[in-house]
Formats: structure tokens, C-alpha cells, sequence
């Protein structure tokens, strides 16, 4: 398994600093998040030119602001300035962010990610942009716009004519298009033990129409590591981020991180804590977020259960495992995990 980590935020000077002890310790992949703050490619930009051999991937941009052909134009131009490091991280995010942040209609997210995939390699081909799809379709057609617009090729003559496309999704159907068209799958809160159970039917699927030239499916997944003996104190920094996400990242009804979490098996508590985020309780919503499941979607605890959280991930099919090291000595314990992770 490779390595990977986010990069987080901070001053040009703090994420220069970041990025090249996380390089110097051995991450494999620095990620990019985006959100709705600051966008991700100028970072992933910056992160080239102070960086020598660590891939930079987005994790995620969003397609819903951006058309095809941008994202394929920026993750082209990340990729000349970082000499072919470049992952294109792609997915759909939530109705909140791009209906509330955007102002576009969170709409066909599963048949847009295919058509956006699409065409981005055929703009890193330098092949004309003429594509007909049924959320896009370029030129514009006729009877829209000015009538001027032709098929055009790529100026500039990218670093590869195929960056891999990482696509982030835990939906089914979303998952099965991912097995089937994408390089790699980012999931979030993967809990290796029912990775199985609850997308095996979606990734064999897509995995049966998959083109053979695109090779084995990456998994990207991990959570925050703290190598420690008082387990019960060390989790609680956990509580907070699972809150957020099956709480409040959604409306009742439309929160496909409390969904996921019904799919491991707690929907009454899901349930539960989105009641008390959605009415600001977010302390209480914090404290009843299970046990279970920050033990099972994070590598927090003594050195052997890490390890055996390690070897877990392996053997579920993760190819990345991303960790996110907040402890006072994040290269000895990426150091740690990296041995755990070669065994």
C-alpha cells in the first residue's frame, strides 16, 4: 500500500513546510481539499513547484462548478508543472454546497461524473471537443448560443494524455460507475470489515464492464492515526468530524453519510445524532456517535490494534491508505505505519 495525507491549510509558508516533511517522511499522494473555501488548483499548483516526486491529487473538485473541459485544462496544467505527478479527484459533493455555495442544481450527479470523464480524456488526447452526451454537449448545439462554436483541440500538448481520474462516492449506483469507468475510488468512512457487504455488489458490477486497459481499480481510504494506550480519550477527537458528516453535511432525508452509516448497521443512532445536530446540539450529537464505529473507521488505539487496522485495509483492497496525523510526531508515526503498511 502507498501512503497519503492531506495537506491541510495554513500560510504559503506552513504548507511549503508540510508538504516537504510529508514528502521527506515517505507519503506517497498530498491531497488537496477544496470544500467551499479556497479553491483546490491553485494549491495543487503551489504543492508542484515545492514538492519533487509526492502525487498531488484533489480530493475533491467539484464538477458541478466547473465545466469538463476546465477541469480537464486544470488538471492538464497541474500535471506539466509537477512533471505527470497530477490525480484529478473528481465528485459531485452535496446539494448544500452547490445548490447554497454555487447556485446550480445539484442534479444527475452519477450520469455527470461518466460524461465529465469522457471528455476530459479526450481533451488530454488533443481530440476535438465534439461530444454528445445528455448533460453535455459541446459544441453548443444548434438553436443555443451564437451558432459560432466549432470543435477545438488542445493548445498546449499535455504531460500525459491519461491523468488518472479519482472519483469520490458511496452511493451505489455512483460506486458501480466509478468500478466501471474511473482509475481509482475515494470513499469516505470505509470500514474495511463491511466494505464488502456494502459496496461488493456495486464494485463487481462495475468491475465485469470495466476496460481492461484501465488496470486494477484504486481504493483510497484511511482516517486519523494516534498510536496510543488510552484509547477511550484519543477517540474523542473523532467525535466531532463523524457528527458534522452523518449529522449536519445534508438535510433529513438527503445526508448520504448518515445513509452510509444506517448501512453499517446504525440507523438509530444516525438517526439519533442528526435530530441533535440539525437542532444545534452539536456536543450531544458528538457524544453519541457509537464507539463502534470510530473504532472501526479510524487507526486510533494501541500500537497492535494500528497494525491489525493496517493489515485490514490491505486485505479490503485499499491500494492508498490516507492518514491524517495529529499526534506531536506525525513523521515517526507515518514511519511506523509505512512498515506496518510493507509487511
Amino acid at each position: 500500500m502507498r501512503l497519503g495525507a492531506g495537506i491541510g491549510r495554513g500560510s504559503p509558508e506552513q504548507i511549503r513546510a508540510r508538504a516537504q516533511r510529508l514528502e521527506a517522511a515517505g507519503i506517497d499522494v498530498l491531497w488537496v481539499a477544496e470544500l467551499y473555501g479556497l479553491d483546490g488548483v491553485s494549491l495543487m499548483g503551489f504543492l508542484a513547484g515545492v514538492t519533487e516526486k509526492v502525487q498531488i491529487g484533489s480530493s475533491i473538485l467539484t464538477f458541478y462548478s466547473r465545466t469538463p473541459t476546465l477541469l480537464a485544462m486544470s488538471a492538464a496544467g497541474v500535471d506539466a508543472l509537477s512533471g505527470g505527478r497530477c490525480i484529478l479527484g473528481i465528485g459531485a459533493s452535496g446539494p448544500q454546497v452547490i445548490e447554497g455555495f454555487h447556485g446550480i442544481p445539484y442534479e444527475a450527479p452519477v450520469g455527470r461524473t461518466r460524461e465529465v470523464i469522457d471528455i476530459c480524456r479526450k481533451v488530454w488526447k488533443r481530440e476535438p471537443t465534439s461530444y454528445s452526451g445528455r448533460y453535455y454537449t459541446l459544441p453548443v448545439p444548434e438553436g443555443r448560443g451564437t451558432g459560432l462554436g466549432k470543435p477545438l483541440r488542445m493548445i498546449d500538448h499535455p504531460v500525459r494524455d491519461r491523468i488518472p481520474v479519482y472519483v469520490a462516492a458511496i452511493g451505489p449506483s455512483n460506486v458501480e460507475m466509478v468500478a466501471r469507468t474511473a482509475e481509482g475510488w475515494i470513499p469516505i468512512f470505509f470500514w474495511p470489515e463491511k466494505a464488502v457487504e456494502v459496496w461488493g455488489g456495486s464494485l463487481d458490477t462495475g468491475r465485469a464492464k470495466r476496460d481492461p486497459e484501465l488496470g486494477d481499480l484504486e481504493i483510497v481510504a484511511g482516517g486519523t492515526v494516534i498510536i496510543g494506550d488510552d484509547v477511550e480519550h484519543l477517540r474523542e477527537s473523532a467525535r466531532p468530524n463523524l457528527a458534522l458528516y452523518i449529522g449536519g453535511m445534508g438535510a433529513k432525508g438527503r445526508n448520504f453519510y448518515n445513509d452510509l452509516a444506517g448501512r453499517y448497521g446504525y440507523e438509530k443512532e444516525a438517526a439519533a445524532i442528526q435530530d441533535a445536530y440539525l437542532n444545534g446540539r452539536k456536543d450531544e450529537a458528538a457524544a453519541l456517535v457509537p464507539e463502534g464505529l470510530i473504532e472501526a473507521t479510524t487507526l486510533i488505539g494501541p500500537a497492535g490494534f494500528v497494525r491489525d487496522r493496517v493489515a485490514a485495509y490491505r486485505a479490503a483492497g485499499v491500494s492508498v491508505l490516507n492518514v491524517n496525523t495529529p499526534g506531536p510526531d506525525a513523521e515517526a508515526t507515518i514511519a511506523q505505519v509505512r512498515e506496518w503498511a510493507e509487511a
